[in-house]
């Protein structure tokens, strides 16, 4: 097994600890640390386990956006009807952003260019439906 993928569940044990640990001790009242760290979690793990790639940057980084919104609208910064156009926003911006030539390809799409069950599915493309010479 991968490395990194039995990080997973220690780390995110320990995430879910701490918050449930900063909740019941009243660590900033108002605020449900079990969620909003659950939440940042997530987005940790998509770095952790899948790297730096198009799809982890938006799901990572938009996870960890809404974590930090969350704080936000729990502590009164914003409200609910912010947040949430704030969240598409991001979400779009983080879709534009993995779109750069920069940002690398996730790996297990590399992989299945080079796997030679899917090369058969692309052989013969151009042919016309029903040609099966």
């Amino acid at each position: 097994m991968n490395e990194k993928k039995t990080l997973v569940l220690p780390l995110l044990m320990i995430i879910i600890g701490c918050g449930w640990l900063l909740t019941a001790m009243g660590f900033v009242p108002g605020i449900d640390w079990l969620w909003t760290l659950g939440i940042a979690g997530a987005g940790l793990m998509c770095f952790v386990v899948g790297g730096f790639d198009k799809i982890t940057l938006v799901a990572g980084g938009f996870t960890l956006a809404a974590s930090l919104l969350s704080v936000l609208r729990q502590t009164g910064g914003i409200s609910l009807n912010i947040e949430v156009p704030v969240l598409v926003i991001i979400a779009g911006v983080l879709m534009l952003i993995a779109r750069s030539s920069k940002v690398p390809m996730p790996t297990w799409t590399k992989e299945m260019q080079n796997d030679p069950r899917n090369l058969g599915s692309q052989a013969g493309s151009n042919d016309k439906p029903g040609d099966r010479s």
